[in-house]
């Protein structure tokens, strides 16, 4: 029976990572962590050029060797994305039983965790997810969410955090004036402010939105 994997949300900011492996996989492993600020340490022997580029400039740590047990357990996440499976199974059997968390790349029965099909839009985060059973499927989803959110929610995001805020302070303890805020903003037509306002028209949009 295949793994289910509860979705869940959580920082990982200045954790520690190990990455075992260099090449096209491990690269884009290393790209899907980059932007959550985690202290990534890359292992193997040969590496993929844009791996030493994020070394030369203090993004990643490399060591140039083959992976040695039981190192893996010294860090917070493991991921083995070597193309020899042994190494692959070594790195996950050092971590069992231990903290830290593992990931085998295209080995769902061997991950602790998977990596969702990601869109984000700023602080909007879409994930999906087969548990690990279909990826191309995931993948294709992630494609049709991009669409149904374009790049405009960028922005919107931004403005929703900031509206929220506006809402809390002015309107503390009135629940129902809160609601009725947050409805004129849901209701908007923002596809459409967005593109043809601008930046002091849409913060007196806001503004009407708070307004009773």
């Amino acid at each position: 029976m295949a793994n289910r994997y509860m979705p869940i949300s959580l920082t990982v900011k200045d954790r520690s990572c190990v990455v075992v492996g260099g090449g096209t996989i491990a690269l884009r492993k290393v790209d899907n962590l980059l932007p959550y600020a985690v202290n990534i340490t890359v292992i193997a022997p040969e590496l993929d050029p844009k791996l030493e580029y994020y070394a030369e400039r203090s993004m990643i740590k490399i060591e140039k060797r083959e992976y040695m047990a039981p190192e893996a357990a010294r860090f917070d996440i493991a991921i083995a994305a070597s193309s020899d499976e042994a190494v692959n199974q070594q790195v996950y059997d050092d971590c069992r039983n231990t903290p830290t968390i593992c990931n085998v790349v295209d080995n769902p029965p061997l991950c602790d965790f998977i990596f969702p099909a990601v869109v984000r839009r700023d602080t909007l985060t879409l994930a999906v997810s087969t548990d690990g059973t279909a990826p191309f499927l995931a993948g294709h989803l992630r494609l049709i969410l991009e669409n149904i959110f374009p790049e405009h929610w960028e922005k919107l995001m931004g403005l929703a955090g900031t509206f929220r805020n506006q809402v809390q302070q002015k309107w503390t303890g009135d629940t129902e004036k809160k609601n009725a805020c947050y409805e004129r903003f849901l209701e908007a037509d923002w596809k459409t402010i967005l593109k043809e306002k601008s930046n002091e028209e849409i913060e007196a949009e806001l503004e009407r939105m708070l307004t009773f």
